[in-house]
Parts: C-alpha cells; structure tokens; sequence
C-alpha cells in the first residue's frame, strides 16, 4: 500500500499558481495575440481551409470570441481542477510532499495541451488573414504536440513513481 502521507506535524496541502502556471500563461498570450491581430483582421475572417484555400469565412468578432472562450474555458478547467485536488487534498488531511506537488502539476497544467493547439489555430487564421501566412496543417501540429505532451506526461510518471519507491524503502529502513 503506498501511503502519501501519514505524518500530521507537515503542511497541509495549498493551492499553488504552478498547478495552472501553463492553462493561464496561453490565455495571457492569446489575449496579447489577438489585441495585435485585430487591427489586422478582414470583417470576414477565413478560418477553414481545404488544400490550403480557404473555404469558410466568419465575421472577425465570432472567430475572436471563439477562440478566446475556448482558452478560457480551459483556463477556468484547469484552475477547477487544481482547486478541487488540493481542497480534497486537505479534506483528507494529506500532508505536502514533493510527490502531491508533482501530482497536482500534472493534473492542473494538462489542459494546456488543447489549449496550445487551440492557439496554433488561432495563430494560424490570423497569420492567413493578416498576411496570407500558411503554417504547417493543424493536424501534424496537433499530432505533434500530443506525442511531446506524452513524453512530459511519462517522465513527470516516472520522476513520481521513483519517489514513491524512495519513500516506501525509508519507510521500511525505519
């Protein structure tokens, strides 16, 4: 049985702004990106492409309010779920340990990988409309930004499941 934590006399489990570092950071950078952009923009904003032609248009205040309520939405997902594990986290009397920490990074911070490919679209309509800029196609983006995020994701597994096994062998040496 691995046991987090039992040991009352340390800190009680708080909420850290590193648990939604990246969810807040990306909607910052939007925010700025599309301040810059929108001068820039065409009342009719092409947003779907088919063989690099645009094929769909939409008014620039709906393409911005899209892509915008998405990275808030995911802004305001990530920060839910920090709250929710770390007032859990004190509920259950768990204790602070790097392990928890580790944890409750993952699980705050992991909404950044939509919201990072969310970004690249945004970034990529505005680039076409403001400059006739074709970035790479979303879906080789996407892919790419899933397997990176999967590697981070395994080692962060990894860095957490050798902590455990560090702690379950002072456990028994004592």
């Amino acid at each position: 049985m691995v046991v987090i934590s039992s040991n009352n006399s340390e800190e009680k489990v708080a909420f850290r702004w590193t648990y939604v570092v990246l969810p807040a950071a990306l909607l910052i950078l939007s925010v700025i990106l599309t301040a810059f952009f929108y001068r820039l923009l065409p009342g009719e904003v092409a947003y779907g492409f088919s063989g690099g032609e645009p094929s769909h248009l939409y008014g620039r205040g709906g393409v911005i309010a899209w892509v915008m309520a998405l990275q808030v939405v995911f802004a305001i997902i990530s920060l839910a779920i920090a709250c929710i594990a770390t007032s859990t986290g004190r509920r259950l009397q768990i204790g602070e340990t790097d392990l928890n920490r580790s944890l409750f990074t993952i699980m705050g911070n992991l909404t950044a990988l939509p919201q990072i490919i969310v970004l690249f679209a945004m970034l990529d309509i505005f680039l076409y409309n403001a400059y006739q800029i074709k970035l790479i196609p979303l879906w080789v983006f996407a892919i790419i930004i899933l397997v990176l995020g999967g590697v981070v994701l395994g080692v962060y597994f990894i860095r957490s499941i050798r902590l455990v096994r560090r702690q379950q062998d002072k456990s028994l040496r004592e």
